[in-house]
């Protein structure tokens, strides 16, 4: 149920446009290619076979893979509002 001058349903569209975009990104993000190294590129500590599996191309060892993702700061989301408050951030 959209409220105002909108239609019924945008609420919905919105939302799954919002979803259809972040998968979008998401599948775009670079990963690894080529063979799996046996020990990390950052510390030279051996990789465990099942990552190496797991994550074909993977280059990194499971601790040094997460100081990275929490160094990784995700950008803002598409404003889909379009409010006088969300315009003036």
């Amino acid at each position: 149920m959209a409220g105002g001058w909108a239609r019924d349903g945008a609420v919905s569209e919105q939302i799954e446009a919002s979803i259809s975009d972040e998968l979008a990104r998401m599948k775009a993000a670079k990963r690894p290619v080529g063979d799996s190294l046996t020990h990390c590129a950052d510390c030279e500590e051996p990789i465990p076979e099942a990552r190496r599996q797991a994550i074909p191309g993977v280059k990194l060892c499971i601790e040094c893979q997460q100081d990275r993702d929490v160094a990784f700061k995700p950008r803002a989301g598409i404003n889909r509002r379009g409010s006088k408050d969300s315009q003036l951030k």
